[in-house]
């Protein structure tokens, strides 16, 4: 159990040249309540459940408690969450002494691609590439659990 610490940003530039690794993730939910979202997800050839609190008030850091089951387990689990499946690749692209997390992703929230960088601290300085677009930090509807009840397609 850890307090996890994120800045999301909107991706508009080319990073996928930059990207040092990419894995499909497949993932839904059990529990999208904001104060205990429970997710299953198949990362590559892994499966994983994960369990996040509420977040602070700035939106940057909030406690997460994950562990690795089989993925037979997580696609029995699949069956019973909530509609909507989130389906994207995760792209690694370091800049400085962070790597951001660089979400594409399909389906209903095709054209949607979204950058995570992880921090010790919200007071954390790090470097922000050109290919960053505008801060969604906190942005709720940004969220992969908001995400599958309010996909990216459907926004007016």
């Amino acid at each position: 159990m850890a307090q996890e610490i994120e800045r999301k940003f909107l991706v508009k530039g080319d990073y996928k040249a930059l990207s040092t690794k990419s894995t499909r993730i497949t993932q839904g939910y059990l529990s999208s309540v904001p104060e205990r979202t429970v997710r299953v997800r198949v990362k590559g050839d892994k499966g994983f459940i994960t369990i996040k609190g509420i977040g602070s008030a700035s939106g940057a850091s909030r406690y997460e408690w994950e562990k690795e089951i089989p993925v037979e387990e997580v696609n029995e689990l699949l069956k019973i969450c909530e509609p909507g499946v989130i389906d994207k690749t995760r792209y690694h692209v370091v800049a400085g002494p962070h790597t951001y997390e660089v979400d594409e992703f399909y389906g209903e929230n095709e054209g949607l691609t979204i950058a995570e960088v992880e921090l010790s601290s919200e007071e954390e300085s790090f470097e922000k590439p050109e290919w960053l677009g505008e801060e969604v930090t906190g942005d709720v509807k940004y969220y992969n659990s908001m995400l599958m009840k309010n996909p990216y397609t459907k926004w007016s």
